[in-house]
């Protein structure tokens, strides 16, 4: 698709929470749209990275606590995760119950990565690195602007 060219003006006055929230919308959903396809959800995905990215570290509460600000869809994690765990995908071991993905589970997160990458890749493209890097900092302080937290999470 082309885009138009506008004035700095016009640009200037346009309303970033209409445009935020159509970028939201729309890459946000070709996310989800994919996840379905492997029968997951967001919260799926980000419990699949999280118990990726540090095995035995998250158990279910510090895992809600995480995630929950990034939740808009009121996500039951406690069905999530024991959805997770009866795919076969997720084991919670030791007394902290700390979790971890099986071979199935990696496997499936693996595929739901690519998927992802693919959307990821449309939404960036014509898009500049430096055009990105600003965009994601111009939406940071934004956020922190209107009173959120404009860090990136660790």
């Amino acid at each position: 698709m082309d885009l138009k060219e506008y004035s700095p003006d016009l640009l200037a006055a346009q309303p970033i929470g209409a445009w935020t929230g159509m970028a939201f919308r729309l890459v946000v959903g070709g996310l989800r749209a994919e996840l379905a396809v492997e029968g997951l959800t967001q919260p799926h995905w980000w419990t699949l990275n999280h118990a990726a990215g540090a095995p035995g570290r998250w158990n279910r509460a510090a895992l809600v606590e995480r995630l929950t600000p990034y939740d808009d869809m009121d996500t039951d994690f406690s069905a999530v995760f024991d959805d997770l765990v009866a795919r076969g995908w997720l084991t919670e071991a030791g007394p902290a119950g700390g979790m971890a993905l099986t071979e199935e589970g990696a496997a499936g997160r693996l595929r739901a990565k690519e998927r992802n990458a693919r959307v990821l890749e449309r939404a960036h493209a014509g898009v500049g690195t430096e055009e990105f890097v600003t965009t994601v900092n111009v939406l940071r302080r934004v956020v922190a602007n209107m009173g959120g937290n404009g860090n990136l999470p660790e």
